[in-house]
Parts: structure tokens; C-alpha cells; sequence
């Protein structure tokens, strides 16, 4: 991008314009993954639509790759890229709740843990993800997997309305009545689409929640990951727990000799009647004796950013996802050999249930490709040395390797690696043809392609 369009970008926006030499670009540059270590060749710092409308259309004009970055938590670093101009929407994190309607509109930069804290107030959520510092935007176009999901379906299912930025400047409003074909892509389809400014969702009746973690010996692994599997298949909805491997870190729950050990773990999350969550989550206890726990009553908003300190900016992150319509014994006993493995505190393996309301949506009703799938594995592989890449990004890739011959094919696009493009069309599922026909429609010359790319 040449410096006297960069000079006119900056006369064109309300917010700075950050670029190579200017205070603050090493620390406008990074994303979450620290892997990724690009220079673009400049970061707008968006505060209204308008700025992202000035900042497509000068990507489009000068040529200059275009990312847009949200929460900034992108496993490849799609927030970023050498030579790009960076549409930053961490300035755009307004949240409107309207309680009578339970919906909420959120600006296209806004993490989870603000919505969360936000609609907290009205004693309402809907469904986001695991970590709070996680971008909404990111996480909804990609589907949206959480703690509600078994209850209130899909980030994306919650999705009522968006206002999108388009390839051509365009500001467009995507809901069941306004180009409802780019709605349905948007749920599901990635950020191949435009730039969403604005989400509106659907709210729900969620306060305080009974959740938190229990961690098991290895010994008992098959029996608590074999019971969990036959207890979720016809669970109650108020349960949108999961089972993890994850070393167990030094928290006061934890014993002091047992810090730094492997586990299997439950996180539980349960919505409904506390006494009912009790008589639950004790099932658990009589499948095996738990070592250590942290289970109680408490806001749903704490319990989505209780992991927050495992996954803070700066780590080395390479992941792998699949899906799965069967958790066979054959895949248990893959599990329990690779998760065993899990090498340090940070990495984890989460098996995230997607069934109850996620079955309730059919599989071309959004842009979201694997209804039928029962499971989403993800092996996060995340850790603070580089010196440890090699031997990490081995273990998630022969954990991967281990799972695939009981996987579907693809893997959930919000967990796959700068590695994975190759696997697009399985990871967008059933829908990738129409997926590719929108994005045919709306971005032929295929400007929003750093993501998981749908080629026009």
C-alpha cells in the first residue's frame, strides 16, 4: 500500500491509523497466537462502520490484502498479515440489551466476557464460547460451540440479525427477511462473507449456573469418558458440560502433590434447578472419586472466563478439530492414550457434545455443515516456549491422526489451523457448494480470504 493512500486512509477515519515506525505497532501488529509474527502494513483501529467501509474499499483499491481481526484469538493469526491493512473492531464494543425482546445487539468487536458481563445485568445469555476473551464475531461466524449449546443451540443458531460490510463498501442488513442467502452463509460459513459490525441476538434466561471442573485419575479415564458418552446422549438440557484432558494447575482445589499431573476432567455447566444439577453432576462422582473439584454455584459469566488464565496473549497455539456422529470404544481408548500425553498446563483436549438443540436446527437451515454430528473434538495445543513447537505441534497432530479413523470428515472451522485450508470443503460440510455460490454472489474477487477460505 502506498504511503499517500495510507495518508488519505488515515484523513478517511475516525480512528488511528497505526503503520510501520509509529508508536504502538509492535503492539497493534501482535494477535493472540504468538506463532504468528507479521508486519501489515497498517492497523486501523475502527470505531464506527464507516471506518470499515474506508478500510475495505482501500484494500480493494490499492490491492492490499485485507484482515479483519476481532478478539484476535484466530489459531492461523487471520487477524493479521505481512503487507496487509488490519481492520481492528476491538473499538467497536457496544452492547444494547433489550430485555423486553431478549435480544442484544453487540458491535463486531466485542469479546464475550464484555456481552457476557453486559446482559448479566438482565439476568439473560445466549450461547458463546469457553474463553471470555474470545471475540463474538469470530466465534458466531464460524458456528459457535459453548456451554449453551446443548440448550439453546449455536451462537450462530441465536443470530437474528447482522449488519455486514461487503467486498464492494456496501452496508448491508442480513436477517430472515433482508438478503436472507447472505444470512444463512454467515452462520456457519466463516468470515468469507464481509465484515460484520454489528450482531443481533437472541437472549435467554441464564443466571447463576452450577459448574466447574472435576478431575479423575487416568486410571479411571475409559469409565468416565464410557459414562459421560451414555449420560449426554439423552440428557437433560440444562447440562452443556464436557469431558477434557488437562494437567492440572496450581489452584487452591488442586492437592499440592498432585500439580502438574495429567487428569481427565468434566467441566459441567447446568442451567437448571440446583437441586436437580446436585442429583446430576453426583452421577459423576459415582462413576469414580474425584481427586480434586471446583464445583458450585455461580454466574454464568464467571463460569465462561473461569479458564481465562490458562490462555493468556503471547502462546504458541496449533490446533486440530474433527467431528464425530459415534464416540466408539475404539475412540475412547485413542483418547485416553493421547490425551494422557497433554504437555503442559495450557494445552488441553475438549470433546464438546453438539447434540439436544443443536439437532433441533436442520442441516441446511444454516450455513453450518455437521448437524449431524454428535461430537466436536479439539485438541488445543497451546504453550508458552517456542523451543517446544516441534515436539507439541507432534503431539496434536498424532492425537489427530489417532482420532481420524473414528471421525467424520472435516473439523470445526473455528478450531483449524493456517494448515487445514486444504481440508475447507470438509470442514464447511454439507453445505459447501451453496457456501461457495454466496460467496460467488457476494465476494467474487474472493477479498476477505484470510480465513478458512471458500474459493469463489
Amino acid at each position: 500500500m502506498a504511503m499517500s493512500a495510507l495518508g488519505t486512509l488515515s484523513e478517511s477515519v475516525g480512528g488511528p491509523v497505526v503503520r510501520p515506525g509509529d508508536p504502538g505497532y509492535d503492539e497493534a501488529r501482535r494477535v493472540h497466537n504468538a506463532m504468528i509474527d507479521a508486519h501489515p502494513a497498517a492497523v486501523v483501529r475502527c470505531r464506527s462502520t464507516a471506518d470499515v467501509v474506508a478500510t475495505v474499499r482501500y484494500a480493494t483499491e490499492t490491492g492490499s490484502p485485507l484482515a479483519v481481526r476481532g478478539g484476535g484469538h484466530s489459531v492461523p493469526g487471520f487477524g493479521t498479515a505481512d503487507g496487509a491493512v488490519v481492520a481492528d473492531l476491538s473499538g467497536l464494543q457496544a452492547v444494547e440489551v433489550d430485555g423486553g425482546a431478549r435480544t442484544a445487539a453487540a458491535g463486531g468487536g466485542t469479546t464475550w466476557g464484555r456481552f457476557n458481563d453486559v446482559t448479566a445485568a438482565a439476568g439473560l445469555a445466549t450461547t458463546g464460547g469457553i474463553i471470555s476473551t474470545t471475540g463474538l464475531g469470530g466465534l458466531t461466524l464460524g458456528g459457535g460451540i459453548g456451554y449453551l449449546s446443548r440448550g439453546y443451540g449455536l451462537s450462530c443458531d441465536n443470530l437474528v440479525e447482522a449488519r455486514v460490510v461487503t467486498a464492494d463498501g456496501d452496508v448491508l442488513t442480513a436477517s430472515e427477511a433482508e438478503h436472507p442467502d447472505l444470512f444463512w452463509a454467515l452462520r456457519g460459513g466463516g468470515g468469507n462473507f464481509g465484515v460484520v459490525t454489528q450482531f443481533t441476538y437472541r437472549l435467554h434466561p441464564v443466571g447463576t449456573v452450577l459448574g466447574g471442573p472435576m478431575f479423575f485419575e487416568l486410571s479411571d479415564a475409559v469409565a468416565v469418558l464410557s459414562a459421560f458418552r451414555d449420560f449426554i446422549a439423552d440428557a437433560p438440557r440444562e447440562y452443556g458440560g464436557f469431558p477434557a484432558f488437562q494437567i492440572a494447575p496450581p489452584l487452591p482445589f488442586v492437592p499440592a502433590d498432585r500439580v502438574g499431573e495429567p487428569f481427565v476432567a468434566i467441566v459441567s455447566c447446568w442451567t437448571g434447578s440446583a437441586a436437580e444439577g446436585e442429583r446430576v453432576l453426583d452421577g459423576f462422582r459415582q462413576v469414580a472419586r474425584p481427586v480434586a473439584e471446583h464445583v458450585g454455584p455461580m454466574p454464568y459469566a464467571a463460569l465462561n472466563s473461569a479458564f481465562d488464565a490458562l490462555v493468556p496473549p503471547g502462546l504458541q497455539h496449533y490446533w486440530k478439530a474433527a467431528f464425530v456422529t459415534e464416540l466408539t470404544d475404539e475412540a475412547i481408548a485413542a483418547h485416553v492414550e493421547h490425551g494422557a500425553r497433554v504437555p503442559v498446563v495450557n494445552s488441553t483436549m475438549h470433546l464438546y457434545p453438539i447434540n439436544g438443540a443443536v439437532h433441533d436446527v436442520a442441516p441446511d437451515a444454516t450455513a453450518f455443515g455437521h448437524r449431524t454430528a454428535s461430537w466436536a473434538p479439539v485438541i488445543a495445543g497451546m504453550w508458552p516456549d517456542p523451543t517446544d513447537n516441534e515436539a507439541n505441534t507432534r503431539w496434536v497432530r498424532e492425537y489427530h491422526a489417532a482420532i481420524a479413523p473414528h471421525s467424520e470428515a472435516g473439523g470445526y472451522v473455528n478450531f483449524a489451523s493456517a494448515d487445514d485450508q486444504a481440508r475447507v470443503a470438509d470442514n464447511y460440510g454439507s453445505n459447501y457448494g451453496r457456501l461457495r455460490e454466496v460467496k460467488r454472489r457476494y465476494d467474487p474477487a474472493n477479498v476477505f480470504h484470510l480465513n478458512q477460505n471458500i474459493q469463489p
